[in-house]
């Protein structure tokens, strides 16, 4: 199965969720007031177009997406498993900068997205390596 980038995006009106360019008839779009329902607004999308190419007799090619997030929108999706607090000890940015990237006040520039991104990736190879007894 194709496995196809999506976009989650803070925009003026809230986020959006959008395919990257590639080679599928079809097209899908989500939006919501939060990340979480931008995603599901997306992930509904594609099951009515899955059901509109069914009903057309057309062949509707399945794939997988990978959703790739903007740095407000990753922090507000995961908002309900990290603290502001939790966040700076894992990535060394203060909350205060992050709850500013949170609401759009500012962007990060792309040492800070790098810098946060390895610490989730650290942070979640630790997790991984968990066991309990």
């Amino acid at each position: 199965m194709k496995k196809i980038k999506a976009y989650v995006e803070k925009s003026d009106y809230g986020f959006s969720v959008y395919m990257e360019d590639n080679d599928l008839d079809y097209g899908i779009i989500g939006e919501g007031k939060t990340a979480t329902e931008a995603i599901n607004d997306f992930r509904q999308a594609y099951e009515e177009m899955r059901e509109y190419y069914k009903e057309e007799g057309k062949d509707f090619e399945e794939v997988s997406f990978e959703f790739v997030y903007d740095i407000a929108s990753f922090l507000q999706y995961y908002a309900f498993a990290f603290t502001l607090a939790g966040l700076e000890r894992i990535t060394g940015v203060n909350q205060r900068q992050l709850s500013h990237y949170i609401n759009g006040v500012s962007k990060p520039t792309r040492r800070t997205i790098e810098k946060i991104e390895d610490g989730i990736h650290n942070f979640s190879r630790d997790l991984s390596m968990v066991k309990f007894i």
